[in-house]
C-alpha cells in the first residue's frame, strides 16, 4: 500500500458544548476571536474566525456531551500573544490551566481546561 501525505493532518474539529453562549464568551475572550453562527446543518454551530475558511482548516463548537473532565482528546488553539495574558483570561473566563508554560522547539503552550473540562492547549510561537 502506497503511503499518503496529506496537505494538512487536521482539516476540522469540533469541540462539544452544554453551553454555546458560555462557550463562545469564553473562545472569544481568551483567543481574542470571534464566531459565525451556523444553522444549517444537523446541529447548531458556533465556526471560529480563520482568515482563509476555503483552506478546509477550521473549528467549531456544538451542542453536545463533553468527555469526562480532563479526559478527552486535548485540542491545541494558536493564542495571541503574550501566551500570559491569553492563560490569564483563561481564569477570569470559567476554565482552569492546568501546566506552567512549557517550551518546545516550534513555540511555548499550557494545558488548560475550558468551562466544560474540555482540555485545551494554548499555543504561541513566541
Amino acid at each position: 500500500m502506497d503511503s499518503v501525505t496529506p496537505e494538512h493532518s487536521m482539516v476540522w474539529f469540533e469541540i462539544p458544548v452544554t453551553d454555546m453562549e458560555r462557550s463562545k464568551a469564553f473562545y472569544a475572550t481568551v483567543l481574542r476571536t470571534s464566531f459565525h453562527d451556523d444553522n444549517t446543518g444537523p446541529n447548531p454551530m458556533a465556526i471560529f474566525a480563520t482568515k482563509n475558511m476555503e483552506s478546509g482548516l477550521s473549528r467549531h463548537l456544538y451542542p453536545g456531551k463533553p468527555a469526562a473532565e480532563g479526559n478527552g482528546n486535548t485540542i491545541h488553539l494558536a493564542a495571541p500573544e503574550p501566551l500570559e495574558e491569553a492563560l490569564q483570561r483563561v481564569g477570569e473566563s470559567g476554565g482552569r490551566v492546568l501546566s506552567p508554560i512549557l517550551k518546545i522547539p516550534p513555540g511555548r503552550f499550557a494545558y488548560c481546561l475550558d468551562p466544560d473540562g474540555n482540555s485545551i492547549g494554548l499555543f504561541t510561537k513566541g
